[in-house]
């Protein structure tokens, strides 16, 4: 298993003993370990820090597996979407390989990465991607016609605050990672393929 103490795949030196992860924690990376075969670097770039590391997973746990009226392939999608505005390498490669896999369409993976009004989408999941860019390049524009689109197109309020925090969240992620030069794992790039 990957373990902690190895390097962190960022272009900083923290002090990776300045609050080592708890058992509950290292338990948690040994769990990604044997599911996926490798502890995303994302994981591993926040381990440094115990009180960090269980910040971001608690929120990446409620925003990417809470309940919720979007299906875990449309948050993948508003990943992506969002990872593509940004430009963010990390969650391009991560989340491009989650839709590649979610979906069974290798083809969408790609569309969503480069542009994902090339991917034919149902008009519902078009509305929800147009919010989530929209909030990403323009949040000060963000508005009621904006919110009674996603309405129209089928959204409920509750699905538009979890289309907003998923959004919201790779908004972050994607600012993190490029602050800090995240690299992606290299098992992402052949996965579902």
């Amino acid at each position: 298993m990957a373990s902690p103490e190895r390097e962190l795949p960022v272009a900083l030196n923290l002090p990776k003993d300045e609050m080592p992860l708890d058992e509950r924690q290292r338990k948690y990376l040994a769990v990604c370990d044997e599911k996926l075969g490798f502890v995303p670097n994302v994981l591993m770039a926040y381990s440094w820090h115990s009180a960090k590391f269980a910040a971001f997973t608690a929120m990446y746990n409620d925003v990417m597996l809470g309940e919720s009226g979007l299906s875990k392939l449309e948050r993948e999608m508003i990943a992506v979407a969002v990872s593509s505005a940004n430009h963010c390498y990390y969650c391009l490669t991560a989340h491009g390989a989650a839709v590649r896999q979610l979906s069974g369409d290798p083809a969408l993976g790609e569309q969503m990465v480069m542009n994902y009004r090339a991917a034919r989408l149902e008009p519902r999941q078009r509305a929800m991607l147009d919010f989530a860019w929209k909030l990403t390049k323009e949040p000060e524009a963000i508005d009621e016609p904006d919110r009674e689109a996603l309405r129209q197109a089928g959204w409920n309020d509750r699905d538009i605050w979890d289309i907003a925090a998923t959004a919201a969240f790779f908004n972050m992620s994607n600012r993190m990672s490029a602050a800090t030069d995240m690299r992606p794992n290299e098992e992402y790039h052949a996965q579902a393929r």
